[in-house]
Parts: C-alpha cells; structure tokens; sequence
C-alpha cells in the first residue's frame, strides 16, 4: 500500500514557522509510516519529514509574492508529483486544489483534503471531480459543501511534541496570522481589561500590515502586551504551556484551528468565540470556554480554574495523530475497494478496519 501525500511547495513539511497544512502534512505522514504504510511525501526540498520526500523545488518560498507566479509554481510542482508517482502509488492524496485536474485520467484514486474555507467558486470547481474522495476536516466544513462524495477526519497531533505543563506562568497566549478575522485586537482588550499580560506571535503578512501598524503595534509596550514574533514547534509548545489561558476571539467561521489543539494538549485552556469548529474542538467547560463576547471571555480569563491533565486527555481522546492516521487508512482501504483493500490494510497497518472517530465521521456522503 503506497501513499503519496502532495504538499504544496512553498513551505517545508513539517513548517518552520507558519504553514498549518504543512504542519498535517507532517503528522500524518508520521502517522501513517507508525502503523506500516508505505508513504511518500512531495513538497519543497527543505522539509525534514521523517518519511520518504520528493521535490522539485528546493528551496521554500514563503509569503508568496505574486499571484499568477505561484499559481503557476504550485501547478508545475503538482503535475511533476502526479507524473512521478502516477504508476506506483495507490492512492494520491492532495491537499492543495491544482492536483484535482488530473483526476480525469485513468490512474490512482484520489483523496484530496480541504483545508480553506468554503467558497462557491472552488465548491463549482471540485464539482467537476465527482470521482473525489473529499475530505473536511470539521463537521461545519463539511455541512456547507456540496460535493457528494465526502467524509470528515478532524485533524490531530503528535502529544509526544507539546509536553504538559502542570504550572504555567501569569500570561495569556496568541499564536496565528495578525490579520483582523484572527481577532488580535480583540485578544489585546481582553488581556487589558482582565489585567493580564498577554504574549502574541504570528507572522505579520504584508496584507495585513496596515492592521498591525495601527490596531496592534501602538498597543504593544513588550510588558503588559508583548509581541514575541514567530515562533517553531519548541518555542510554540513553551508559549502555549506556560500561558494560564489560550485567547482565540475569532471573527470569521474557523474550518479547524489546528492551534486549539496543540494549546490543549499542553495543558492550557482555551477561551474562544464559537465561529465554524470551534464548538467541535473545545469542550466547554472542559477543555476551555466558548465565549459569546469580549466581556464574557474577560469574565473567564479572570476566575479560570481548570485541570490542565484533563485539558490535555481531551486532546488525547479525541485529537491524536495516532486517531486521524487510523481514520485515513481507513478511508484509503474504503476508497480503493473491492473489500480485500480493508484486509491488505488492516494487515499491513496491525489494526481493526474500519477504525477512527466518532460515528459521525465514519459516513461518506453519496
């Protein structure tokens, strides 16, 4: 059983810095090699992945600069991948739209996960590839396509790379984009008004420079609110672990939020606004708190009181690597069909098929 994974080619796998696809990418390919599945990886030449990777570019290239330029790059890079692995993979597993177009041809199966928001136009696209497996990776994301053929697997991540930190310090936490639908203003005023310090990294995008210049940086005095740059996986897991309380105040529909999980498996809990997964990922009261407003989530940070090993076995439970790789091979040995497939995998892999999540994410819609 060969799987070949397609990244897109701007930022190695697993990610410096920012690249949450790239970052599930690394997961599940670490994953999939766990339970003895024959897998390769295509994306740029930089990535350390502990699996077998392929690239036709070297070097990673990221912010993009210039639409039609990497449009173009990611194109190249995806039909060089198909090419190359097009008669010895069983099947192609895309997480980046260009790869979709050859699915018209007689060769592997594909599954292709989507990673972004909903938009009609790429929901009109993919409807032109019916012989898709699709996959969302919420419950909400999957509500709102229109695609038949589609299952959801939530994303999940290695505990062994985010340690619990039972004492945390006398922070709060921001980690994403600076952009406004990421809600950092709102993470400041709540830190204010709680009387919290609170420590922000992210990148800062050239889209969004304006936002950071005069609704971020005029607040950020290095004490009381601290801007701490970008951070990798060992410098994000500190962050997160020593902070009492993770603020994610979105102000758009979250298609995941693969950051709420990686703050909850150090132990740390999460108050965030209900947009999209949210309510799929958090576990109020639990896990963290779901927030209706600003006042609501500054009521929170200030009387938080929570078991933070029990914060972590809800990431445990429901959010692990070891449980999305399970969920995937499963979909691969039900995608390939005929019923052998299940058994060649399961063998291969040492599991019970089917296996994975909840008995909502075991349905394909068609």
């Amino acid at each position: 059983m060969r799987i070949a994974l397609i990244a897109p080619p701007y930022i190695p796998v697993p990610p410096v810095r920012y690249g949450g696809t790239e970052l599930f990418v690394a997961q599940l390919a670490r994953g999939l090699k766990a339970l003895g599945v024959d897998v390769v990886v295509y994306a740029c030449g930089e990535s350390t992945v502990n699996t077998e990777v392929r690239w036709l570019y070297y070097k990673s290239e990221w912010p993009i600069t210039g639409e039609i330029h990497a449009d173009l790059k990611d194109l190249n890079h995806t039909s060089w991948a198909l090419r190359d692995c097009w008669e010895t993979a069983d099947i192609v597993h895309l997480n980046n739209a260009p790869g979709l177009a050859f699915a018209r041809f007689d060769g592997p199966k594909f599954v292709y996960t989507i990673h972004h928001p909903i938009e009609e136009r790429l929901d009109d696209y993919y409807a032109h590839f019916p012989s898709v497996q699709y996959v969302t990776i919420s419950r909400y994301q999957q509500q709102r396509v229109t695609v038949p053929n589609v299952r959801t697997i939530h994303h999940g991540v290695d505990l062994s790379q985010y340690p619990l930190q039972r004492h945390p310090g006398t922070y709060l936490s921001f980690i994403g984009r600076i952009a406004p639908v990421k809600g950092v203003h709102d993470a400041i005023a709540v830190a204010r008004a709680a009387g919290i310090p609170l420590k922000i990294a992210g990148e800062i995008q050239p889209l969004h420079r304006d936002y950071w210049e005069t609704a971020i940086k005029p607040h950020v005095d290095g004490k009381s609110v601290e801007y701490v740059g970008e951070v990798d996986l060992a410098a994000k897991g500190e962050l997160l672990g020593n902070s009492i309380a993770f603020l994610f105040p979105i102000a758009w529909n979250e298609p995941f939020g693969l950051v709420l999980i990686e703050a909850m498996a150090c132990g740390t809990p999460v108050l965030a606004f209900p947009g999209g997964s949210v309510p799929e990922i958090v576990m109020d009261g639990v896990s963290g708190h779901i927030c209706q407003t600003v006042d609501d989530m500054v009521a929170r940070a200030r009387s938080l009181s929570f078991d933070r090993a029990r914060v972590r076995l809800h990431v445990q439970q429901n959010f692990s690597v070891e449980r999305m790789a399970r969920d995937y091979c499963s979909l691969y040995a039900q995608v390939l069909r005929p019923e052998t497939a299940d058994m060649q995998l399961a063998g291969a892999a040492g599991i019970s098929m089917p296996g994975g999540g909840d008995e909502s994410d075991q349905t394909a819609i068609a």
